[in-house]
């Protein structure tokens, strides 16, 4: 029975091979290369529409249609253009790029066409998706009314998140945002992990792998990788490809969690093709088509009637400016924002959140009154001590004279520690509302620690 059951599901694996075949073949010849794109004469094709160039006779360079004007093609190659020639033939493949998913992508690695870089062999996949789909509409999307545990402390608390969420990490270089994304990707309770890096440099990636992701992380993770060096149609269909993947498991039913480092170079990279197709730089030599895209592709995470996408992406700032084109595009399109202080980094308080800059637009849904107030206390003490922080270590201000600041100077300390975490350090969310109730004063009831606490409306 089972071996009937495995020829049968070969056959039909060679039988959809048959039907996606192209019987007519539509060729062109290349006529240039200029800069980031090839040209052709033909062949006939549409934009998005993958095609071959025939390098030589053992060689075949994929790369994408990216703009018509009448017979000429402009395509966007995958790989180096080494080797190309007046004449090479460019063959059309009559399909746009199509991820191949499945369970079998679980611990692996994949580049920006969905192909294994990871040495472990070829890929089995069960299906496969198109790399650029549309958001779900919003009336097919569920409500958002569960909490999702990412394992980071001042997030979990101050900054809750729920199941289906998108936020945005916003940080200059250096200030600790994909070290925040790997505690995040070891220590979530969602089912799976997607996790993009999008331009990243070669050494960032084994690094990211074998110490920030660890074996266990990467047990329950998928790697969609396009380094540094990789052409923008690389780096631009990575971001996409990686969406895909957590698409496909959220129509399986589950909670995943989509990490992409970063939005920046996803926006860089399509305008490096934008500038290259003719188009006019708009807002800081960004093009029309780069804030077009940045929405469609933020907005085909969160929820849909089958499972969930929670989504973290990283914003590189641009000199630490908040108000950086990208930055506020971004901000705006997502569900909150997670501000990282380069000042907090350089005094050695990781993770370097600045509590009072972020925000989670959705926390109030997924979180209890009781743990609410708790939180709206710290805050509170929080900003009272920041306001008059200057009076305060100058001794300006004589204890005795106001009590909120009396009680913002002595909680200060605890606050600061209750915010440090360790990178190695695992907090569950138990512990989190334990300590923060313990921080406060404030006693949260035993209902409010589930994932779907009993909660009052905005």
């Amino acid at each position: 029975m089972r071996s009937s059951y495995v020829r049968e599901f070969n056959f039909t694996k060679y039988l959809d091979t048959v039907k996606d075949a192209e019987t007519i073949k539509y060729v062109g010849s290349v006529t240039g290369v200029k800069g980031l794109e090839i040209e052709s004469e033909g062949p006939r094709s549409v934009i998005g529409e993958i095609c071959n160039v025939k390098v030589d006779n053992q060689t075949m360079l994929m790369a994408e249609v990216v703009g018509l004007d009448g017979k000429k093609v402009k395509l966007a190659p995958f790989g180096e253009t080494k080797g190309i020639e007046i004449g090479c033939e460019v063959i059309a493949t009559g399909s746009i790029l199509k991820v191949p998913v499945g369970i079998n992508l679980l611990g692996r690695m994949i580049d920006a066409s969905g192909k294994p870089c990871d040495d472990k062999g070829e890929l089995v996949p069960e299906t496969y998706y198109s790399a650029i789909n549309n958001p779900p509409p919003p009336n097919e999307r569920s409500d958002i009314n569960k909490r999702i545990t990412t394992g980071v402390r001042a997030i979990d608390s101050l900054l809750t998140v729920g199941k289906g969420q998108r936020l945005g990490i916003f940080a200059g270089s250096g200030v600790g945002k994909s070290t925040l994304l790997s505690v995040i990707a070891r220590n979530t309770d969602a089912d799976i992990n997607v996790i993009g890096l999008i331009g990243e440099r070669g050494r960032e990636v084994l690094d990211f792998v074998k110490r920030d992701l660890g074996e266990e992380g990467m047990k329950r993770s998928v790697l969609v990788v396009s380094t540094s060096d990789e052409p923008a149609i690389c780096r631009l269909r990575a971001a996409q490809v990686a969406t895909t993947v957590a698409e496909y498991f959220r129509d399986k039913g589950k909670d995943v969690m989509l990490m992409m480092d970063s939005v920046t170079r996803f926006a860089q990279a399509q305008r490096e093709i934008g500038l290259a197709n003719g188009e006019p730089p708009a807002q800081k030599g960004y093009p029309p088509s780069v804030f077009d895209m940045i929405p469609k592709l933020l907005e085909r995470s969160g929820t849909n009637q089958k499972g969930t996408i929670t989504a973290f992406y990283t914003v590189l700032v641009d000199g630490d400016d908040m108000n950086e084109v990208i930055t506020d595009k971004v901000r705006g399109t997502l569900d909150g924002h997670i501000v990282l202080n380069r000042k907090l980094a350089q005094s050695y308080h990781y993770p370097a959140i600045d509590i009072l800059q972020s925000i989670s637009r959705l926390s109030k849904r997924v979180s209890g009154k009781q743990t609410q107030k708790a939180v709206g206390k710290v805050r509170m003490l929080m900003s009272t001590y920041q306001d008059r922080e200057t009076m305060i270590t100058t001794g300006i201000y004589q204890k005795g004279n106001n009590a909120e600041i009396d009680e913002a100077i002595d909680k200060h300390s605890a606050i600061e520690d209750f915010l440090k975490q360790e990178e190695t350090e695992q907090c569950s969310m138990k512990d989190t509302l334990d300590k923060l109730s313990a921080l406060t004063g404030i006693e949260i009831p035993e209902e409010e620690y589930s994932e779907k606490p009993l909660v009052t409306k905005e």
